[in-house]
């Protein structure tokens, strides 16, 4: 195990007594760990990204209950986000007038395959699917494999392009039952935040497959890029 710097020890010591706390607490807690730093060591230069992991009662082996989707946040996620889009004709078009940062058929699949994969969120429509399809290996592991249940394989590639780069969020739970999902910047507000977070864990729980049996929400903890995780109370 590396050393801990000594901002991560000062963090760690904080948190020991803060334990299980509602979601308003742990938010508060989590923007004051930068202003509470000792004048010794030095505060994080960046503007964090504040992310959310639940760990759910699911399977990610059963078909049934691979929870994923996306979801438009109240307060966006505080990054406007690299698109691409698979599409031709029309489509392209369309994709091209909402901002996507590239747009592409074979091209764009040869791209990415060369190593490419300088964007945050892959669309495409149905008929493209032929030409992304082999990019699974590819994208599948980063998240970046566009999907009809996510919303990212659609006709509409103007509105789905504008909606994620207004901030629209994808997630998947992971092999451990896991969803990590960004709900902002440290930046942000408080009421910003739990509203975020609100909307994010009432729509996890929207999503709950009817096959699960006991505790759907086992675990709920929020934590910034160079901090650790604080648990939130259920």
């Amino acid at each position: 195990m590396g050393k801990q710097s000594k901002r991560i020890k000062f963090y760690n010591e904080k948190l020991a007594g803060v334990g299980t706390v509602g979601l308003e607490e742990a938010v508060g807690v989590l923007k004051s760990l930068e202003g509470d730093l000792p004048a010794k060591i030095k505060p994080v230069k960046m503007d964090q990204t504040v992310e959310l992991a639940v760990r759910l009662g699911v399977d990610p082996r059963q078909a049934d209950q691979l929870v994923r989707g996306s979801i438009n946040l109240p307060h966006g996620i505080g990054k406007t986000q690299r698109v691409v889009v698979f599409a031709q004709g029309a489509n392209a078009d369309a994709a091209e007038a909402a901002g996507a940062d590239a747009v592409g058929g074979k091209d764009l699949a040869e791209k990415i395959k060369g190593g490419w994969l300088d964007f945050d969120v892959a669309i495409a429509t149905p008929d493209m699917m032929g030409v992304v399809g082999p990019l699974g290996r590819v994208l599948g592991p980063r998240g970046l494999m566009p999907s009809p249940r996510a919303g990212t394989v659609t006709q509409d590639v103007g509105t789905a392009v504008q909606d994620y780069k207004a901030g629209k969020v994808e997630f998947r739970v992971d092999a451990g039952g896991n969803v990590h999902c960004r709900v902002g910047k440290l930046s942000f507000d408080e009421n910003q935040l739990v509203e975020n977070i609100q909307a994010m864990l009432k729509f996890l729980d929207s999503l709950r497959p009817s096959s699960v049996k006991g505790a759907y929400v086992r675990n709920v903890a929020i934590s910034a890029t160079m901090s650790p995780g604080i648990s939130v109370a259920l």
